[in-house]
């Protein structure tokens, strides 16, 4: 051992020049080194090497640590066009990242299938549920859904699987509260409606930050606040709008709503409260502006009707926005 060279110990390239210049080439040399002088030279890292030269060093275990990736690929035998087909070979790879999360004590948060096709392209989609699980049905059904609604567009060769852990579900329940529905039921109803009036078109309307009427975007489902809002008894009037508001015909008098047409009817204005007067986007071609009123009428046949008259400037239309029930 001892005429090996020094290239056996794990030294650094200015470390071997070192001990070049001063003429040791071999373990056997560096080994009859005094210690205290070696280390005054090169610190802790001569005592280091003099350690692992005279085999004195001791020798500690070290884990490899296996980095935690959520990934599963497949190719397949012979190109695929059939979904159900597929899902059959989605169920064993999905076994298999479930097996791997629960093993750190992780859920699947989420899942990015991506799809080889048949010509170099790729297909690519990600299902994301409101919390995250581990259970198999749950995912293939989702996947089935997806793919359903966004089928590939060529026969499919090899099939890659990616999945982002997440915290395990722990829901604690109140021993008076009610049973909430299953999320991952709750999941699959919302992917079976997304499937037949589009994904955008599924989720809770949201005013945006304008004074247009009726000017709303739909934004995905998000539980904000579990605790219940003080019940108020106060009575209100209820305007039930009208999509798409109804065309009519308006005499104005005086500058104020004397008659109008609805749904083959004629009403007498009895009273009228307004106008309320908007506009904006004064700044782009989609300028917009209009005036409202609130009326009281009465038709021939003395049924009364209280609605919201809207006119619109850029148009000079009259419509029928809304009803007061």
């Amino acid at each position: 051992m001892s005429g090996l060279p020094l290239s056996v110990l794990d030294m650094s390239e200015t470390q071997e020049e070192t001990f070049r210049a001063w003429g040791i080439r071999t373990v056997g040399a560096l080994s009859s080194l005094p210690e205290t002088s070696l280390i005054s030279r090169l610190g802790q890292d001569g005592k280091r090497l003099l350690q692992l030269a005279r085999g004195e060093r001791p020798h500690l275990l070290q884990p490899i640590d296996v980095p935690f990736v959520l990934e599963e690929e497949a190719d397949l035998d012979f190109p695929l066009d059939d979904l159900e087909s597929l899902l059959f070979g989605l169920s064993t790879m999905l076994e298999q990242l479930i097996l791997r999360a629960k093993s750190r004590v992780y859920a699947l948060a989420s899942i990015t299938i991506t799809l080889h096709l048949e010509g170099g392209g790729s297909h690519e989609r990600t299902v994301n549920p409101r919390v995250p699980t581990n259970d198999k049905q749950l995912w293939l059904k989702l996947l089935h859904l997806n793919l359903q609604g966004h089928p590939p567009q060529a026969s499919i060769l090899k099939v890659h699987l990616h999945a982002e852990p997440g915290a395990t579900n722990k829901v604690q329940l109140g021993l008076f509260s009610p049973q909430l529905p299953e999320p991952g039921r709750l999941d699959v109803t919302l992917a079976r409606i997304a499937a037949i009036v589009g994904e955008g078109n599924v989720g809770q309307a949201v005013l945006d930050d304008t004074r247009r009427v009726d000017d709303f975007h739909v934004e995905p489902f998000a539980i904000v606040c579990t605790e219940l809002l003080p019940f108020t008894a106060t009575e209100r009037l209820c305007l039930r709008t009208l999509r798409p508001a109804e065309r009519t015909t308006v005499e104005v008098h005086l500058g104020r709503p004397y008659e109008f047409y609805f749904r083959s009817r004629r009403y007498g204005v009895e009273r009228a409260y307004g106008p309320w007067l908007s506009g904006g986007d004064w700044w782009n071609e989609a300028i917009w502006g209009n005036e409202q009123w609130d009326v009281v009428a009465r038709s021939a046949d003395s049924s009364f009707l209280a609605c919201r008259l809207a006119r619109d400037f850029v148009q000079n239309e009259w419509h029928v926005a809304g009803l007061y029930d």
